[in-house]
């Protein structure tokens, strides 16, 4: 059994694989920091020296490289969408370059590999994809729009692939990973300092493998009443809520 993880350097991605060892025996490791890549493979391979494990280090952002990234790797048993990251500011403050490069890289790139991936997995009626996206995306994210709007997408992209692979009763399966604010590297990346304490990304990793088959995998009772709140109030209502809350609970850093 073969499992191909993106964001496999640090926070979830690393944390996933790490709880995989025992149901799978060849890994892809792929993101662009390699140094982390090859220690995480020397730890897997401490664990198990039967393990089969490549790292490819690459920017998924570009197009061109989720496609040989695909054509190197095309027979996989799961796949992990998880390579992304966000940024904070008012939208039209926030900088274009990275803002193109976050929908490249959260929604490009994952479209890309779902594509190419489950059109391989209903081949072979078998197959199963996990989609990192957040509870972000099922709100407006005014002072982090560009990345709540990707994170949308991730959800509305899996739920209609869901049902297309209900309608040819497939095998194939796809999930959503939607956790709430995670201890990673993203606040870096995102140029905030959140004033609060985020959930441990091994809590979510362990989550994420232990309810695999479902398709909303939603850790923690408050994010899911989060998600229940978004059913019953205005999207207008919503950004006035998310606003606040970001706005109260941010540090800014440059």
């Amino acid at each position: 059994m073969k499992a191909l993880i993106t964001g496999a350097s640090s926070g979830i991605g690393r944390d996933i694989t790490r709880l995989l060892v025992d149901k799978y025996d060849e890994f892809v490791l792929v993101g662009i920091n390699l140094e982390r890549l090859i220690k995480l493979k020397k730890e897997l391979l401490e664990k198990n020296n039967n393990l089969k494990i490549e790292t490819v280090s690459t920017d998924l952002s570009k197009k061109e490289n989720c496609i040989e990234l695909y054509n190197s790797h095309k027979d996989i048993d799961l796949l992990i969408n998880n390579a992304g990251f966000g940024d904070y500011g008012y939208f039209d403050e926030t900088n274009l370059d990275k803002d193109l490069a976050m929908i490249d890289t959260n929604i490009t790139a994952l479209h890309i590999l779902c594509k190419l991936y489950v059109t391989k997995m209903i081949k072979k009626n078998s197959g199963h994809i996990l989609n990192t996206a957040s509870i972000a995306g099922f709100l407006p994210g005014p002072l982090m729009t560009t990345y709540y709007a990707t994170k949308n997408y991730v959800v509305r992209l899996s739920e209609g692939i869901r049902e297309e692979l209900r309608r040819k009763k497939s095998k194939v399966k796809i999930s959503i990973l939607c956790p709430g604010p995670v201890k990673t590297n993203f606040e870096v990346k995102a140029n905030v300092k959140f004033n609060f304490n985020g959930v441990d990304s091994k809590f979510i990793a362990k989550y994420a493998v232990k309810h695999m088959n479902r398709f909303y995998i939603i850790p923690q009772y408050k994010i899911k009443l989060i998600r229940l709140f978004t059913k019953f109030t205005s999207s207008k209502f919503q950004s006035k809520i998310v606003y606040n809350t970001q706005n109260k609970r941010k540090g800014k850093q440059k």
